[in-house]
């Protein structure tokens, strides 16, 4: 060991410590020191990609863009259903007059009445009443000398009779063609004067009759009348037939 090797050895070993001192002094020595490239590896690997980060934030809204051309219109859509009906308006004002029309055709009115007084007392049983004392009879359809009445319009009729009942009990009829329709019947009750009433409604034709008469024989002709007291027979035309000219 002793000579120029030796010699050698020791200055290397001198030489090796300062180098490590430097070595520790930079942490990224320079590349271009002998040191450097005695002491640096290999390259390594690329690292693997690291996970995605968080979304960010939304960003404000942009500004309102222009407005866009107008479409084509589209086809017409189905009726839709009928609405419910609404409340009624106000009364409106009233109209103007019409004109006047056209005068018509005047209506006839058929008229048949009578109404009569008995003047006589006990009149005779089985025949007509005659009633002679005249209250209305302006058509002259009652005939005061026979007592009966004429159907000159044919239709429905109302006939009546009011009779003062005295001396003698009474039953009266009234004849329509020579039939008895109704009856009347009244007991008389001594010394008081009683009365008898009767009504009924017939439809008669041209030339039918009516009349009143006591039923009978001469027993119940109590019919009676003086000047304080009547026995009355009256008649009229209801309503005509529709057929009537």
């Amino acid at each position: 060991m002793r000579g120029p090797a030796g010699f050698f050895l020791c200055s290397l070993l001198l030489v090796a410590p300062h180098c490590t001192e430097v070595a520790a002094q930079d942490v990224q020595p320079d590349p271009k020191t002998p040191c450097a490239n005695w002491m640096g590896g290999a390259p390594g690997y690329p690292g693997h990609n690291g996970l995605p980060g968080r979304d960010g934030k939304d960003g404000k809204d942009g500004q309102k863009g222009e407005k866009g051309e107008e479409g084509v219109q589209g086809p017409k859509g189905d009726q839709g259903e009928i609405g419910v009906l609404g409340q009624e308006g106000p009364r409106g004002f009233p109209g103007y007059p019409g004109q006047k029309g056209e005068k018509g055709e005047g209506a006839f009115v058929y008229r048949s009445a009578f109404s009569v007084g008995l003047t006589e007392r006990a009149p005779h049983p089985n025949v007509p009443i005659r009633f002679s004392k005249i209250f209305y009879n302006e058509q002259s359809h009652y005939d005061a000398s026979t007592g009966k009445f004429l159907c000159s319009i044919p239709g429905m009729y109302y006939f009546a009779y009011h009779l003062t009942v005295y001396l003698t009990d009474v039953k009266v009829s009234l004849y329509k063609k020579d039939k008895a329709v109704i009856f009347t019947y009244d007991q008389f009750q001594k010394n008081n004067v009683d009365q008898a009433s009767g009504s009924v409604l017939l439809h008669l034709s041209t030339g039918d009759e009516v009349w009143l008469q006591v039923y009978g024989e001469g027993d119940n002709n109590g019919v009676y009348a003086d000047n304080i007291n009547d026995s009355t027979f009256m008649g009229f035309l209801l309503y005509p037939d529709l057929d009537v000219n």
